[in-house]
């Protein structure tokens, strides 16, 4: 088996923006993809927000953002069906990023 460094031999004899092309494409190979929510899942999001907002309760999101999943945790404070967002503790949040809901 011949042990290859790949493009990493190659590097230095290449252009400051081809290095830069590489960086970017191997950043971008580990984009993660935003899943398609089935309507009984939205549903059952739905009813939880609804809980979290009437009882003041404290939610769980994970929310799809900049190609990553990141999670927020406190009160919900509003939910705007108009403009589509949802506002917890000092962050609004559009409601088709949202992916998952839990309640504490």
């Amino acid at each position: 088996m011949i042990n290859d460094r790949g493009t990493i031999k190659w590097t230095s004899m290449m252009l400051p923006e081809h290095a830069n092309m590489l960086k970017e494409m191997w950043s971008q190979k580990e984009w993660k993809e935003k899943p398609m929510l089935d309507e009984q899942l939205i549903t059952e999001m739905n009813l939880k927000l609804q809980f979290a907002l009437k009882d003041d309760l404290t939610i769980e999101i994970e929310y799809f953002k900049d190609h990553d999943y990141h999670k927020i945790k406190g009160k919900l404070l509003g939910v705007n069906p108009l403009l589509n967002y949802i506002k917890i503790e000092d962050m609004e949040l559009p409601l088709d990023a949202i992916t998952g809901v839990w309640i504490d």
